[in-house]
């Protein structure tokens, strides 16, 4: 028999804290977008029209790459402090690839590495 396999992701539109749970381990790892600080303020030194263009080009690569992550698990739960986490749902919900996955989102404030591997386990252990 398979186990289920659970992910917590915890995001904003700049990083995301990758948690898997595990029978009795738990992993955590973290995706940054490739649109910084620094790539902002070049774009945006030549026009603004350029840095939102560029901005939604590493957005995309962003969620993309979150979702070949999620592809792998069965129930996803998506939690942070931003829309982010709409954001990648909407993107998902378009994908027939993510019909059979499980994935829930919930809005919550900043949290430290330690409260967010601990709001993970919760929120799976009450499924």
């Amino acid at each position: 028999m398979k186990t289920t396999k659970y992910l917590g992701i915890c995001m904003d539109n700049s990083s995301a804290h990758i948690i898997e749970l595990g029978q009795e381990t738990t992993a955590t790892k973290v995706i940054d977008s490739k649109f910084t600080h620094e790539e902002r303020e070049q774009s945006l030194s030549k026009g603004e029209n350029r840095m939102h263009n560029k901005e939604q080009q590493f957005q995309a690569e962003y969620y993309k790459e979150l979702g070949e992550i999620i592809k792998n698990y069965e129930e996803v739960i998506l939690f942070g402090p931003t829309n982010a986490k709409v954001e990648l749902m909407n993107i998902l919900k378009e994908d027939q690839h993510f019909d059979k996955i499980k994935i829930d989102v919930k809005s919550v404030d900043k949290m430290t590495d330690n409260q967010q591997v601990a709001f993970v386990k919760d929120f799976f252990l009450k499924h």
